[in-house]
């Protein structure tokens, strides 16, 4: 594997047929997962084939085939239409969709596929059967800076950041599996807090790229928010545990600077999802973390996860999701559960909220005393 060091300057694209470099470069379509690049930062296009991309590269890359994804989102938040032909900035990253694509970084700058519409390059090697096929793209090269070096997103992120001990309440919000309901679940917590005067820092840990969840968060009235590509990483799936904790550390880090009242944090995919196992298992986790709203899909999800988190050393204030939607599934759940079973209206009435935001007061001094 060549190093980076050695994508130098007479191995970048110059002025071809597609116009010049920099024209080329502007006129492509700019996905979320790189809102964190300059402008000026991006200077060339390297056509070094026997480079092996790295999970954070930047790649420009033509859309050959559109499926799944037949958008992108923008930098700007925009989601912007794909045709063929199409010339778009990604990055490099691994994929965890149980509802979507598994998909991982190639060996090669070979035809791959965009596995995420926030901006994800990667090979995708499973799918959901009701998923339609991915869109699928090739690299025209690795862009790179003045120096002509790859440009990674890692470059960019925040700086690994220890949490203060005077920090707020942490809440996080884990869930059974994709599609439980934790961002919704967190997102109406949130409105809940800052209905009830509370200043709101938000945050998505783990996860893959994209724009939906933290603009949620924001439009729930959170004052700040942050996730794990503030950190130089488009999406979470392979990273290694310490990292993980310290993306977790850092973006808790930022938003206790900013003098919040409370924490809201959001941990993607489920508990059996390896990085999120790791996660909630962690000792460091516990430490940052004063109480759990766990999300859950169905009523036995809710009982068996919320007694994991517990074993855990977690303390679980309340259980949500997507079950509340049946008052059945409430009843079958309450019957295993020693925590409230609360609604998406509960979650965001002030009274609930403060109540949870109490509990997690609670539980951060007793860990402080």
């Amino acid at each position: 594997m060549i190093a980076r060091a050695d994508a130098v300057n007479d191995s970048r694209i110059h002025d071809g047929p597609a116009g010049p470099v920099d024209v080329r470069i502007r006129g492509a379509k700019r996905a979320y997962t790189t809102r964190l690049v300059t402008d000026s930062a991006l200077c060339g296009i390297s056509d070094d084939r026997s480079l092996q991309p790295r999970r954070g590269d930047l790649v420009l890359a033509r859309i050959d085939r559109i499926g799944k994804h037949r958008h992108v989102e923008l930098v700007s938040g925009r989601r912007s239409a794909l045709f063929l032909n199409d010339e778009v900035i990604v990055a490099y990253g691994d994929r965890y969709a149980p509802d979507q694509f598994e998909a991982y970084v190639p060996e090669t700058l070979s035809p791959c596929h965009l596995a995420a519409s926030g901006g994800i390059a990667a090979y995708v090697v499973s799918k959901h059967e009701a998923i339609g096929a991915p869109t699928a793209i090739t690299p025209i090269g690795l862009l790179t800076a003045a120096d002509g070096k790859v440009l990674n997103l890692a470059q960019f992120g925040l700086k690994h950041r220890t949490v203060p001990k005077d920090r707020p309440p942490v809440i996080a919000c884990l869930g059974t599996s994709m599609n439980a309901g934790k961002t919704t679940s967190a997102a109406f917590l949130i409105r809940g807090l800052a209905t009830a005067g509370f200043r709101v820092g938000a945050a998505k840990v783990t996860g893959t790229g994209s724009g939906n969840d933290p603009w949620l968060m924001r439009d729930a009235g959170a004052q700040l928010v942050v996730d794990f590509t503030d950190a130089g990483y488009p999406s979470t799936f392979q990273l290694a545990t310490d990292r993980v904790v310290a993306i977790a550390e850092t973006l808790v880090a930022q938003l206790a600077a900013q003098a919040m009242d409370v924490i809201v944090l959001e941990v993607a995919d489920g508990l059996l999802q390896r990085e999120t196992a790791a996660l909630f298992r962690s000792s460091a986790f516990s430490d940052i973390v004063d109480g759990v709203v766990f999300a859950a899909a169905d009523s036995m999800g809710a009982i068996v996860g919320s007694n994991w988190l517990g074993d855990a050393g977690l303390s679980v204030l309340a259980v949500c999701g997507t079950f509340t939607r049946s008052p059945l599934a409430m009843r079958e759940a309450g019957g295993g559960l020693q925590v409230p079973v609360l609604t998406l209206e509960q979650l965001s009435d002030p009274s609930g909220a403060t109540a949870l935001h109490s509990l997690a007061r609670q539980g951060l001094i007793g860990a402080v005393a």
